[in-house]
């Protein structure tokens, strides 16, 4: 007769399956502590993308033609302040929001040209007795980035004073390092030095962006000129040349020299210059009676403000160069 087995009791555990319950809540401390980490570095890198946003909102917001674009920056950035990533309570909020942030981040970058590769944050609390008293708070924020702008790298460092009471909170550039790597823009030295003496960051990044256009318009000119009329124009330093030279191939000797600057005013605001050189035989200049080569650079000027840049060129180059004349 074969016995039968004892019956179920709860107080009986074998020894083995109260091993597996401890190396079971081992692991669930592990993947916990994991998780948390996991959030902090999410966290982290959400304030630092945050904190790059903020660095060209103003030069953002104030371009030029206030459109659609310019109205969905602003948007996007009071949804930005008023959202409080502390306050996420699962990972997959965290990325949704982190998602949102680095595509208004490519929007920027995209609408203004500057791209921020790299950037760090040191944060310092001011504190003494008098402010304890008084309730106020003074935050001292050192900010570093380095980027570009087309083909205009730099790097930035700037202090950021805030000031925080019961009633409102302030804040001010109290410093601005500007580093411009070498370039053939001999323009932006001044204007950075500049910038650097007012602390102006936001004037910077606006001025750098429009600087940067007018270069490439510039460029595109030149070359679409120099592409249709290449027995005619002359760039001695290829596209990106500041001067184009316009000879006649019937008239040797004669030549007209365009050179095209671009300006950063006091204020910040960019501004083409352009000017009209003639290069014209002795022989020539005695039988111009009518002083049309003296008056030649006035009414250069003239024709720009009627015609426009690319109108005002292509009848220069074409005067010259036609059979008739």
């Amino acid at each position: 007769m074969v016995p039968l087995p004892p019956p179920p009791s709860s107080a009986m555990v074998p020894a083995s399956s109260a091993g597996g319950l401890k190396v079971s809540e081992g692991a669930r401390l592990k993947a916990a502590s994991s998780r948390g980490l996991a959030m902090d570095s999410l966290r982290a890198e959400t304030r630092a993308l945050e904190a790059e946003i903020t660095a060209l909102r103003r030069a953002c917001v104030e371009l030029p033609d206030p459109g659609a674009d310019t109205t969905r920056v602003r948007r996007s950035f009071q949804e930005i302040r008023q959202s409080d990533s502390e306050g996420w309570e699962s990972s997959k909020d965290l990325r949704s929001h982190l998602g949102h942030l680095e595509s208004e981040l490519l929007f920027l970058s995209t609408l203004t040209g500057i791209n921020i590769r790299n950037y760090s944050q040191r944060t310092e609390d001011i504190m003494n007795a008098e402010m304890t008293e008084t309730g106020t708070k003074k935050v001292l924020q050192r900010h570093r980035l380095s980027g570009n702008c087309h083909m205009i790298t730099f790097q930035l460092e700037f202090q950021i004073l805030e000031i925080q009471n019961k009633e409102s909170v302030s804040s001010m550039i109290t410093d601005l390092s500007i580093i411009m790597e070498p370039t053939d823009y001999s323009e932006l030295s001044e204007f950075v030095s500049r910038a650097e003496e007012r602390r102006d960051l936001f004037m910077f990044f606006r001025s750098l962006h429009f600087f940067v256009e007018w270069c490439e318009y510039r460029k595109r000119t030149f070359k679409h000129f120099k592409e249709n009329y290449p027995e005619v124009v002359h760039l001695s330093e290829g596209a990106s040349s500041s001067c184009m030279g316009i000879r006649s191939p019937r008239q040797p000797g004669f030549e007209l020299i365009i050179v095209w600057r671009i300006q950063i005013d006091e204020e910040g605001k960019v501004l083409p210059k352009l000017d009209l050189l003639t290069q014209v035989p002795l022989q020539a200049l005695e039988l111009d009676k009518n002083r049309v080569v003296e008056t030649a650079p006035f009414s250069f000027r003239t024709l720009l403000g009627v015609l426009g840049i690319e109108a005002t060129l292509e009848s220069l180059i074409k005067s010259l160069c036609t059979e008739e004349n």
